[in-house]
């Protein structure tokens, strides 16, 4: 940690105060911080500035806290399912397949670089196009709030098997396996989970909650690495032990501006890998074309896996990118002279482009969605899983979508006044409910195919309490049923006030900010009380 510190440098404001700039100006055009970020890399590059040891770092500390917050939000109930990963090893087969005729098509027109390549080298790059980005796909899941979405966790399954995948390709490579102390680890680990698991009950809130996080981020690292293991894999392996206890939320939370901040250097690291030439550019044009086709096979192999037409469509599109953990793949392939350098700038290059691509068709998805839903909806399998089926909707007067500790609370203050039901999309949490009485379902409020399902411009809906954690997700569902003839009143929850207008415009009547109800709760509370110490 002391050459962590040490290896600062006067050169490393400049690249911060950069990576500032240009992030805020991607948000500004509505696109992710991350996309400024990556261009932050290359004019770093290009300017001839390099971040050295504590870049590294940074990026290093980023992808093990990211690894570790998706262990702490994986349920390996959903990643044993046959669509889960039955979809990812046969997207990775049949992609790999695509893209190797597509370079040995592009090799036969004398391409610079391309007219290089062996059958080996072609299988590499294949191999390496065909995973897509657990980096950008978490952090776009963690700005719109989607982690729990039926497409947020079959999006993170597809990576995780990915990702394995590539440990083993890892291992592979490397001529090297694992020590014979990696089994009695994992048996260690597997005992001294219920320790683990009542130590962090133990650690209260706060900074204590935080250390502990990073303590078992690190320290998984660590433990795989001295038993010759992937240290990443010992990041995820370690988070997977408090995946859904009472403490796995808050501490995913606790970790977020950590795991931002660390990852804000992987993604200038990204950039500046090395200097794009002209080449370089013919060959990220020409492999571009790929994302469509990457895109489209996903939607067609999750719809023959059954899978609902909406969340193989958000899928498809937030998979629709190239991965860093294919860039490991090439870094791998140069080290042992498989490939040329020049295919490492150029893959660095391809992820970057690919992650503008993948940001734009993530932001306007649901918009794409409901433009094309019934030419999409004619590619869906004939059976449909009993969870995604209709909801009867008849003699129903308010719907309350998020069904949280806020919504929660606004079905018990108006459960006696009027017929209503609530909805959400996390199983459990609609398990829970259903426990105690209550009318809840299963239903993703975002989705078009929920709202074009219900015959709601003639229902005896007359409101819609949108109460999701998620800004995104809350302007959306007001978008979407405004579009299906909806015409009566929609309120929703906010924490900021800059939110506010946005959430109007989408069509909503009301918005009330949740910090500031609060404040006004508490003092009519104590407003009450003192009046009574006064009499």
């Amino acid at each position: 940690m002391e050459s962590f510190f040490s290896s600062i440098d006067y050169k490393d404001p400049v690249w911060i105060a950069i990576a500032f700039l240009l992030g805020t100006l991607s948000r500004s055009l509505r696109l992710p911080p991350l996309v400024g970020f990556l261009v932050a890399g290359f004019v770093l590059n290009f300017s001839g500035i390099t971040g050295g040891h504590f870049l590294n770092e940074m990026a290093d500390l980023g992808i093990t806290l990211l690894l570790f917050t998706i262990g702490l939000k994986l349920k390996i109930k959903e990643l044993l399912k046959v669509e889960i990963w039955g979809s990812a090893l046969v997207h990775i087969l049949l992609f790999s397949m695509i893209s190797a005729i597509a370079l040995y098509a592009v090799k036969q027109l004398n391409i610079p670089l391309f007219n290089q390549l062996s059958v080996v080298n072609i299988l590499i790059i294949s191999f390496a196009l065909s995973f897509s980005s657990t980096v950008f796909a978490v952090k776009t899941l963690d700005e719109q709030g989607d982690f729990l979405s039926r497409f947020g966790q079959i999006s993170i399954g597809i990576l995780i098997i990915q990702d394995l995948v590539v440990v083993l390709y890892i291992g592979a490579s490397a001529t090297k396996t694992p020590s014979i102390w990696a089994i009695s680890l994992i048996i260690l680990l597997f005992v001294l989970r219920p320790l683990i698991v009542k130590l962090s009950t133990k650690v209260g809130h706060g900074e204590l909650l935080l250390l502990f996080g990073l303590s078992m981020a690190l320290g998984g690292s660590v433990l795989f690495e001295a038993v010759d293991m992937k240290a990443d894999l010992g990041s995820l392996v370690f988070g997977m032990l408090l995946a859904n206890t009472p403490k796995a939320d808050e501490l995913s939370k606790s970790l977020l501006s950590v795991k931002d901040l660390f990852l804000l250097g992987f993604f200038l690291s990204i950039g500046m890998t090395a200097l794009p030439d002209m080449t370089t550019f013919v060959v990220v044009s020409i492999l571009s074309i790929l994302i469509i086709f990457k895109g489209g096979l996903f939607f067609w192999i999750l719809s023959k896996f059954k899978e609902h037409t909406f969340p193989a469509t958000k899928a498809s599109l937030l998979l629709s990118n190239f991965s860093e953990f294919g860039l490991i793949v090439i870094v791998i392939a140069v080290s042992q002279h498989w490939l040329s350098n020049e295919w490492l700038v150029a893959f660095a290059v391809l992820i970057a482009v690919s992650f503008v691509f993948s940001a734009i068709f993530n932001k306007y998805s649901n918009f794409l969605y409901y433009r094309l839903q019934h030419r999409l909806e004619k590619l869906q399998h004939h059976s449909i899983d009993e969870d995604e089926s209709r909801i009867n909707v008849t003699g129903i007067e308010l719907l309350i979508c998020g069904m949280g500790r806020m919504g929660d609370g606004v079905y018990d203050q108006l459960y006696n006044s009027y017929n209503l039901i609530g909805l959400d999309y996390d199983k459990d949490v609609v398990k829970a409910q259903l426990n105690r009485g209550r009318k809840v379902y299963f239903a993703d409020v975002s989705s078009s195919d929920f709202w074009s399902e219900m015959d709601i411009s003639t229902s005896s809906l007359k409101g819609v309490i949108l109460c999701t954690p998620n800004v995104d997700t809350n302007k959306t569902a007001a978008e979407l049923a405004r579009n299906w003839g909806f015409k009566h009143y929609i309120c929703a929850t906010s924490f900021y006030a800059d939110e506010q207008k946005e959430l109007i415009d989408s069509g909503i009547n009301s918005v009330l900010n949740v910090y500031v109800e609060a404040g006004v709760g508490l003092a009519l509370k104590s407003q009450k009380a003192l009046n009574k110490i006064r009499l």
